[in-house]
């Protein structure tokens, strides 16, 4: 029966872990651009460069 307290302890550390990191990955710009990379391979290489260009002037802001 005790190993039943200590799986259970386990599984909750482990799912506040993972909430953790669901958190930081929010908070860190993880999933910021979700339009860009559906649609990324009509873009030309020059287009590509471009917005790539844009993104890290915005980066640097």
């Amino acid at each position: 029966m005790n190993i039943l307290y200590l799986l259970i302890g386990f599984s909750i550390l482990l799912a506040l872990i993972f909430l953790a990191a669901f958190f930081w990955a929010s908070k860190s710009g993880q999933n910021d651009d979700t339009y860009t990379p559906a649609v990324r391979m009509l873009f030309d290489d020059e287009v590509q460069e471009k917005i790539e260009d844009i993104k890290s002037d915005e980066d640097h802001v």
